[in-house]
């Protein structure tokens, strides 16, 4: 009787040895969910000397290999070495020519002794590498060596995302965040497979970007920000830092100069760009007949501004100088800016006069066209003249979307009641604004923006974008507690087919990432709708 028990013990641990009690790869909780995965038996191991193999010389798949070695390497301290050729054992980052792939998909094979992550550019095999990262436990996110085994179930996952354009927003005007604080947004949101950041550079309370021609807008137009804090910019040669940081990522700047509204912080650097402008006095506009009037026309600098008003600032169609510096500003940022849109704002202009307001959104279109990028601006440029490749971003009312597609433009997807991260979850949030809306985890997730607006179908939409306004938040913990765990959502709405989608299934995922964020010492909300798994918490 006690031989037959110690045999069965026996057995158990060989079985566990052999890994057979671990999980499959289709049990996995990766966000965004991809689009296939094939489990089978085993587990490949990674251990120290691994090798891993790069197909081509290049300098961009040679940056994905070595993108790969340093996630890996800080919690595990294994030496890995990086080598072009065929890989027969280790990991194998392999080109392929797969259409239905596209430029971000990829094909991930998991074998006992050998990962082959194939892709048909760049950017797809660094998308497999954020998948790869959530097929291992969650302590390989940290900066400290980790005593364990690093196992991943064998199995394939093939994957493609579902739209072309995946973004989130950071507002740096109304708060400013430095190179080093955009950087760590840049790691968030890379996780993620999110490919474009939106950096919104101006607005009444701040000028974040060094225009040479134009000094004076930083030096005095970036002193302060809401609130009266000190503010700050970033010099060309740091916003090409940050570009190049997020290229590495295979994340796309959009920059964005807010006109012809929000603009105070230059008409607060310049006096001749002023023609007028109603200024709030403490906190409230003043009471006019006419919100179009002209309350001084002196070319005087207007006072910087520390509140959260809008709609009350406007340039001048009328002024000289106007377009001068509209011609600069753009220019000087497009020059430094290797991505291919040009974000006009457009947004709020309650004081500029609708027919100034459509002859402005023409003209910045040319100006823009003239220094090769591409419009893009927020859903009330669709009054202007708008070219067939100009992006409008809805962000509150339908008409202005079914006008943008009547033009022939396309959407991007930022519905303020669903993906705007700056709305606080619910009424006792630590942070964030509700005036669109309370977000909760489930609402921001609910949602699909291929049939959000009636008539409006996937065939007129580039993708998602969630924005995160910065008024009420002016540090990287507060930053973490609105982008998470919303962001993850977001991501999968860009990224996952509709059908693969469903709010009961995500929470499950979404519930176990909680470890990972912790690990990570990330910020995140603990939604009561979501059921966290979290190790030690």
């Amino acid at each position: 009787m006690i031989r037959n028990l110690s045999l069965l013990i026996g057995a158990i641990l060989l079985i566990s040895c052999n890994g057979a009690n671990r999980p499959r790869l289709d049990s996995l909780p990766l966000i965004p969910k991809p689009v296939e995965i094939k489990s089978s038996s085993g587990n490949f191991e990674l251990v120290d000397n691994t090798e891993v193999f790069v197909a081509s010389e290049s300098k961009e798949w040679k940056q994905i290999a070595t993108s790969l070695v340093n996630l890996l390497r800080p919690a595990t301290n294994f030496k890995f070495s990086i080598k072009t050729g065929t890989g027969s054992e280790g990991i194998y980052f392999k080109f392929i020519a797969d259409n239905e792939l596209g430029e971000e998909g990829y094909r991930i094979s998991i074998e006992e002794k050998l990962i082959t992550i194939s892709s048909v550019k760049p950017a797809g095999a660094f998308r497999a590498i954020q998948t790869l990262r959530q097929l291992l436990p969650a302590s390989i996110e940290s900066t400290t060596v980790q005593k364990m085994k690093w196992t991943i179930p064998c199995g394939v996952v093939r994957d493609f995302p579902r739209y072309e354009y995946r973004g989130v927003m950071l507002d740096v005007a109304r708060h400013f965040f430095s190179v080093e604080e955009v950087k760590e947004f840049i790691e968030h949101i890379a996780m993620y497979k999110i490919n474009y950041l939106h950096l919104h550079l101006s607005d009444d309370q701040g000028w974040r970007i060094e225009i040479k021609s134009w000094p004076n807008l930083t030096l005095h137009g970036g002193k302060t920000e809401v609130g009266g804090g000190e503010g700050g910019y970033y010099t060309q040669e740091q916003y090409k830092e940050i570009v190049t940081y997020a290229q590495e990522r295979h994340i796309t700047i959009v920059p964005e100069i807010d006109m012809p509204g929000h603009i105070n912080s230059a008409l607060a650097s310049y006096g001749e760009l002023n023609g007028g402008t109603l200024v709030p006095v403490e906190g409230r506009l003043p009471i006019v007949a006419n919100t179009n009037q002209i309350l001084d026309g002196k070319s005087k600098p207007t006072e910087l501004y520390t509140g959260i008003k809008v709609g009350w600032s406007t340039l001048r169609l009328e002024k000289e100088a106007t377009f001068r510096f509209v011609n600069d500003v753009i220019k000087e940022i497009s020059a430094i800016t290797p991505g291919p849109y040009f974000h006009i704002g457009g947004d709020e202009a309650q004081v500029t006069k609708k027919e100034d307001y459509i002859q402005f959104i023409n003209r910045f279109q040319q100006i823009v066209k003239a220094n090769g990028k591409k419009m893009m601006g927020w859903e009330e440029i669709a009054q202007g003249e708008i070219e067939s490749d100009a992006i409008v971003q809805h962000w509150n009312l339908p008409k202005y979307a079914l006008m943008a597609v009547e033009k022939g433009s396309k959407l991007l997807m930022s519905p303020a009641k669903k993906a705007y991260l700056d709305m606080s979850y619910d009424s006792a949030s630590l942070f964030g604004l509700h005036w669109a809306a309370y977000i909760e985890v489930d609402s921001a997730y609910n949602w699909d923006p291929g049939s959000f607006l009636s008539g409006i179908s996937d065939d007129n939409i580039i993708g998602i974008e969630a924005p995160l306004w910065s008024e009420t938040i002016s540090n990287m913990d507060e930053v973490e507690y609105l982008l998470f765990p919303r962001l993850p959502g977001y991501a999968e709405i860009g990224w996952s087919q509709e059908e693969a989608r469903n709010w009961d299934e995500y929470k499950i995922r979404l519930g176990k990432q909680a470890e990972r964020f912790k690990v990570m010492q990330s910020n995140f909300y603990r939604s009561k709708r979501v059921p966290w798994v979290e190790v030690n918490p």
